[in-house]
C-alpha cells in the first residue's frame, strides 16, 4: 500500500489502520510503542534493554500492553479453566498447586499477548506503515524463522508524524518576556 506517503497527520495514520485492521486502536498503540523505542531510522529490535537486561522486542511489546487486558473477571475465568485442565497434574498441596496454576495462567496470557502483537504488526505491515524483517542466525529446519528475531521498521514519514512535537500554545495575551518582570522598577 502506498497510502503511507500521502498521510499528513496522526488522524491519517488511524484512517489507514481502520481500513487494514479489525483492531485499529490496538494496532495504533503497538505502532506508537514501536515508534517510542525505534532509533532515528525507525528501526526497533530485535532486543530492547529493560533494566539493563536485553528482552525480545515482541516480549517487551506484550508486557507493555498487558495492563490493557487485565480484567479481574476474565483472569478468574482463565484461572478456573487452567485449574480444570491441570486437575490431573495437581499434587493436593495448596501452595505448590497455586504456584503451578499461576505459572500456567501467566504462560497462557503471554502466549495470547504475543499472538495479539504479531497480528497487530501484520496489520501495520499490510497498511504500509511499517516493514519487518528478521535478525539472527538461520537454522536449517521447517520453521524458517527459528533462531531469528523480529525487527520492525517504521516508514520515515509515519515516524516523523508520530514523533512530531506538539505546537506550543499560548493562552491569551501574555508578556513577550516569558520569564516575567523579575526586575521591575
Amino acid at each position: 500500500m502506498e497510502r503511507a506517503q500521502e498521510i499528513t497527520g496522526v488522524g491519517g495514520i488511524y484512517a489507514v489502520l481502520v481500513e487494514a485492521s479489525n483492531r485499529p486502536r490496538y494496532a495504533f498503540l503497538v505502532l506508537q510503542l514501536v515508534a517510542e523505542i525505534a532509533d532515528g531510522r525507525g528501526q526497533a529490535g530485535p532486543f530492547v534493554a529493560l533494566g539493563g537486561v536485553p528482552v525480545l522486542l515482541r516480549e517487551w511489546l506484550c508486557s507493555q500492553l498487558l495492563p490493557m487486558s487485565e480484567q479481574p473477571a476474565r483472569r478468574a475465568a482463565l484461572r478456573a479453566r487452567v485449574a480444570a485442565a491441570l486437575k490431573d497434574e495437581l499434587t493436593g498441596d495448596a501452595a505448590r498447586d497455586a504456584v503451578r496454576i499461576a505459572a500456567a495462567v501467566e504462560e497462557q496470557v503471554q502466549a495470547v499477548g504475543r499472538a495479539n502483537v504479531s497480528r497487530a504488526i501484520s496489520d501495520l505491515v499490510r497498511a504500509g506503515l511499517m516493514t519487518r524483517h528478521y535478525a539472527g542466525y538461520a537454522t536449517n529446519h521447517k520453521n524458517r524463522g527459528g533462531g531469528r528475531h523480529a525487527v520492525y521498521v517504521i516508514k520515515p514519514g509515519v515516524l516523523a508524524l508520530l514523533r512530531k512535537p506538539a505546537p506550543l500554545r499560548r493562552h491569551g495575551p501574555g508578556p513577550a518576556n516569558f520569564q516575567g518582570e523579575l526586575f521591575a522598577a
